[in-house]
């Protein structure tokens, strides 16, 4: 496989046959070849994003170029994803960079201005053959002091959601349906008929976005109901930054990284499969 793929090319197959791809977000060199070496060991087709934080961090041509170096090795299909971009430049410059799929998030905009901005980044980018996320609804941060009524402003409306996928043509629809992101103090409780009415007025592919700490039985009847992107940040984190405290903490006079960094990135690897399995993507590649 010496190229990356499309979402197109990997949620197709997963809308057929009621399965989800698993969307990991890459930061440094050891958490990519993780997503990579999970995706490869349960053969499972896998998306890698970079989010705001991560290319502000590692600098977007390293994001670009490591991903890449590894798609080249890899034998599954292999998606470089940016996860909310923010601005028609930021998507035109992650797909200057080598992107073969980028997100733009409008969810703040009113819903003529979401259209219109989604509209104007599918253009470019489906002439470059790149795939487009879009947004529509909130999806809030757990620090998020959110009340019954407002939780339920911040939701995705059904119709909302089949007009920006009609009249944008993106490729995949994030919504809101009581996931968020960051680690939540309370068990996520999932508005499945929100799902379903979504999906009984759009084909395209639905992503379910803060999917971290949301129960995997509620995650696999999620991905039942329709959802064929699920994404995985927080879980990955806290496995890559606790086996770091174990092992400074069972070997505090170490000094060599890759002897603290690599039993890091074995833990995350582990947790990335469970995810796949999850997700059924396993043996789909």
């Amino acid at each position: 496989m010496s190229k990356l793929v499309t979402l197109n090319e990997v949620l197709k197959d997963a809308q057929e046959k009621k399965y989800a791809v698993g969307a990991f977000n890459a930061n440094n060199m050891e958490i990519v070849q993780a997503i990579i070496e999970a995706a490869e060991e349960e053969k499972a087709p896998v998306i890698l994003q970079a989010s705001q934080g991560a290319i502000k961090y590692a600098g977007l041509d390293f994001i670009t170029s490591m991903v890449k170096t590894a798609a080249k090795k890899a034998t599954v299909p292999v998606v470089l994803h940016l996860d909310h971009g923010t601005s028609f430049e930021q998507c035109m410059a992650c797909i200057k960079s080598g992107f073969s799929s980028v997100m733009f998030d409008g969810s703040k905009l009113s819903l003529e201005d979401n259209i219109a901005m989604t509209k104007k980044v599918v253009e470019v980018a489906h002439a470059m053959g790149v795939s487009v996320e879009g947004e529509i609804g909130k999806i809030g941060g757990t620090e998020d002091d959110i009340h019954v009524d407002e939780r339920e402003a911040l939701m995705t409306n059904p119709e909302e959601a089949k007009r920006l996928a009609e009249e944008t043509g993106i490729d995949a629809l994030a919504i809101a349906i009581g996931t968020a992101h960051g680690v939540y103090k309370f068990e996520p409780k999932l508005d499945y008929d929100r799902l379903v009415a979504v999906r009984a007025l759009s084909d395209t592919p639905i992503v379910l976005h803060g999917s971290s700490g949301v129960p995997s039985e509620s995650v696999e009847k999620a991905i039942g109901l329709g959802i064929t992107k699920v994404n995985i940040d927080t879980n990955l984190r806290e496995a890559f930054v606790n086996r770091m405290r174990e092992v400074m903490a069972e070997k505090p006079k170490e000094i060599d990284p890759r002897k603290i960094l690599g039993p890091a990135r074995e833990m995350m690897k582990e947790v990335v499969k469970e995810k796949i399995r999850i997700f059924g993507s396993n043996g789909k590649a």
